[in-house]
């Protein structure tokens, strides 16, 4: 049985130039743009020379930014008329950019994080110059069904298109990732990919315990606590419609921004709940962690789960979950153990299970988050670098594979 390699069997030899190419990243706020960040930051600390490739979050020329974890370079972009935030990058332009990026940086390896545009243009580039390249996907083609102004069954055509692109593109890579079974599964069937490694983006759990002497607040009413982007695929209005029929009156904390904000406020005060429903936006560092700490229960309600971030910093926050029975979400709770699966969509059942938790004596909560907590911890952040780094030094599949 092979296993992920420690810090200590790591192949050795110099510091690596690494390129991650990314349609998005930070300060886009999403689950991607999160793991593109921590994968520089990681990476940097271990000593090697990171760039970053994305597109620019608002209009103007291509721009080159040095920060503390890598050299952001920024290209062109144009804003889509369907999604507030999301910028496009044209493949005759994108293409000749990264031609010219990886001239200079000459990398050791490309890393892609999906198959559209940006990514796309880094594997075209990449391997006319014999440069290893690595592939990981974060994204499901479904995602953008909210955003195409089409018939359910043209969307349907476009989701077939986008997997055999991701299976086409993806393809010509040296190793393809992703972060859980599920998605591994999908890709192989949907994509056609042969080898595909489930490798999860990994979470630093310590970040979000108590430190010692630490006391953080709970809040004076029994809260729910809701992280991500305020999008369609969330089901946000449904955790409200289930917040409003909790028998233990919970109050519900939003942390995050979208295109859903003014409807999501609107469904608020439909529900008579607006006083209990509280939008907080995007917070720092400092705030997320502590709103994570004071809450009661964290739900997930989304349907469109790669893996989910933001469930992984509640578990490594010992918080009790109540989750939608989706994607790889499941793979997140053991049922009655650190918290509750629910049917997506049913708002009466997310009720009852948070009412689960939320009536639950002080024990059986505690039980609970060192429950979500213990899982938490095999979803190591520093094993997901440290089987990143070996595979960039050249691993293959059977060398990684748990």
């Amino acid at each position: 049985m092979s296993r992920v390699p420690s810090d200590s069997d790591m192949p050795s030899g110099s510091p690596l130039k690494i390129l991650i190419a990314a349609d998005t990243y930070p300060p886009d706020v999403n689950g991607a743009a999160v793991f593109c960040y921590r994968l520089a930051t990681a990476m940097h600390a271990r000593g090697h020379e990171v760039h970053v490739v994305a597109a620019r979050t608002d209009s103007g020329p291509s721009t080159v930014e040095v920060r503390p974890e890598a050299t952001i370079h920024r290209l062109v972009s144009h804003a889509v008329p369907t999604h507030p935030s999301y910028r496009l990058c044209f493949p005759w332009r994108a293409g000749p950019e990264l031609g010219r990026i990886l001239d200079e940086v000459r990398p050791d390896v490309v890393h892609v994080q999906c198959h559209y545009m940006i990514g796309q243009a880094a594997v075209n580039q990449a391997q006319r110059r014999g440069i290893r390249i690595v592939a990981t996907n974060h994204f499901m083609p479904e995602n953008l069904d909210p955003f195409l102004p089409f018939p359910r069954w043209f969307k349907r055509i476009v989701a077939k298109n986008s997997w055999r692109d991701m299976g086409r593109i993806m393809g010509r890579a040296d190793v393809v990732t992703t972060p859980t079974p599920l998605a591994a599964a999908a890709m192989r069937q949907r994509a056609g990919l042969d080898s595909v490694l489930a490798l999860s983006n990994g979470i630093d759990s310590a970040h979000y315990e108590l430190a010692d002497g630490e006391d953080v607040q709970r809040r004076e009413h029994p809260t729910v606590l809701f992280v991500g982007r305020l999008a369609v695929e969330k089901n946000i209005d449904v955790l409200i419609d289930a917040v409003a029929a909790t028998r233990a009156g919970a109050h519900l904390e939003v942390i995050g921004g979208g295109e859903q904000l003014e409807s999501l406020q609107q469904k608020a005060r439909e529900a008579h709940v607006e006083h209990r429903v509280h939008f907080r936006g995007h917070v720092d560092d400092a705030a997320l962690r502590e709103a994570y700490l004071a809450a009661d229960v964290f739900c997930q309600p989304g349907t469109a789960e790669l893996q989910s971030l933001v469930t992984l910093e509640a578990l490594s926050a010992s918080r009790p979950v109540v989750l939608a029975n989706a994607m790889a979400l499941p793979h997140l709770v053991d049922d009655g153990v650190n918290g509750y699966l629910f049917a997506p969509g049913d708002a009466a059942e997310l009720a009852e299970k948070l009412d689960a938790i939320l009536g639950a004596d002080d024990a059986s909560r505690q039980a609970m988050g060192e429950a979500s907590h213990a899982k938490a911890v095999k979803h190591s952040q520093d094993k997901t670098m440290s089987t990143f780094e070996a595979i960039y030094r050249g691993a293959d599949y059977a060398e990684v594979a748990p």
